[in-house]
């Protein structure tokens, strides 16, 4: 049983920043991807970013430059750095965690961008 907690959202003004973190438990195989994705209101989820066991990245357009993922793979976490973020931003975020084919999701934490 896998199971993924996240925490770090909130509400922040335009500019502002927030550090996501996502925490994996349970039968984790060394090998896998680790990622953000979201889903605001009236819209379909997608990908923020995501990272591999080894390392390489890979960013949604909307986050690049803006966004930074990293993983601590002694501890099976995931984090994800937003500067400047944007009311466009707001949406909740889920921590996704992919082992050969099959995917995990945390339950999600809602982000707020808004003065």
């Amino acid at each position: 049983q896998v199971q993924l907690v996240e925490s770090g959202g909130g509400l922040v003004q335009p500019g502002g920043s927030l550090r996501l973190s996502c925490a994996a438990s349970g039968s984790i195989f060394s090998i896998n991807t680790m990622g953000w994705y979201r889903r605001a209101p009236g819209k379909q989820r997608e990908l923020v970013a995501a990272i591999t066991s080894g390392g390489s990245t890979n960013y949604a357009d909307s986050g690049k430059g803006r966004f930074t993922i990293s993983r601590d793979n002694a501890k099976n976490t995931v984090y994800l750095q937003m500067n400047s973020l944007k009311p466009e931003d707001t949406a909740v975020y889920y921590c996704n965690l992919l082992i050969v084919a099959t995917n995990y999701w945390g339950q999600g934490t809602p982000v707020t961008v808004s003065s």
